[in-house]
């Protein structure tokens, strides 16, 4: 039977949902392209953490208090009532044993670190407008609770050296102690109990 065609279709399927396309393929190509951080697939861009950074989430009043008290600028973001702290790779695998060096092991603080295998949602570039019809999680959407850059990552190439780290111990260079700002963070989420308790 010549001209007909057959029943099974071999055309592949694209890589990305279509809807992953426009807006959040341009979110997507930021970190991508722009900073050369990896993300995972699907929608809404998921950025993989323990490959160019790690991630401190705490409640983002304790965030805010931790960061009047930094004196050097990285990269933070906002999500609803959280904060996610950028710091260098490897800090979420140092973070209980900071925490107990520092003597606040024995508290339970709501203080919790993502790292090598770990997503985080991706805040929205800030030149990028958001994507007119944003499939946030479970009803979230930009005013509900998505991730927002507070203070976003220069899109330099050198993100990554402005990130907190432990080897900034003593040393002359440029990036915030993970150690102080684990301390910083500790206390802040600590009264921040303290304070809720009390009501």
């Amino acid at each position: 039977m010549a001209g007909v065609l057959p029943t099974t279709s071999t055309v592949p399927f694209p890589r990305r949902p279509l809807e992953a396309s426009g807006a959040w393929e341009r979110v997507r190509s930021w970190y991508e392209s722009g900073l050369g951080w990896p993300t995972a697939p699907g929608v809404p861009v998921r950025l993989r953490t323990g490959v160019r950074f790690d991630v401190i989430d705490v409640p983002a009043d304790a965030g805010h208090a931790a960061l009047r008290r930094q004196e050097r600028e990285f990269p933070v973001a906002l999500r609803g009532e959280r904060m996610l702290l950028l710091v260098a790779v490897g800090g979420a695998d140092e973070l209980p044993g900071l925490l107990d060096w520092l003597e606040w092991g024995s508290l339970t603080l709501d203080l919790r670190a993502v790292g090598a295998g770990g997503l985080v949602d991706a805040p929205l570039p800030p030149e990028c407008d958001p994507p007119s019809s944003p499939p946030w999680p479970a009803g979230r959407d930009a005013s509900q609770g998505a991730a927002v850059w507070l203070r976003p990552p220069g899109t330099d190439g050198e993100a990554e050296a402005s990130l907190p780290t432990l080897s900034a111990l003593g040393g002359a260079g440029t990036a915030p102690d993970l150690a102080r700002l684990v301390h910083t963070l500790a206390t802040q989420c600590h009264r921040l109990r303290l304070s809720r308790a009390r009501r």
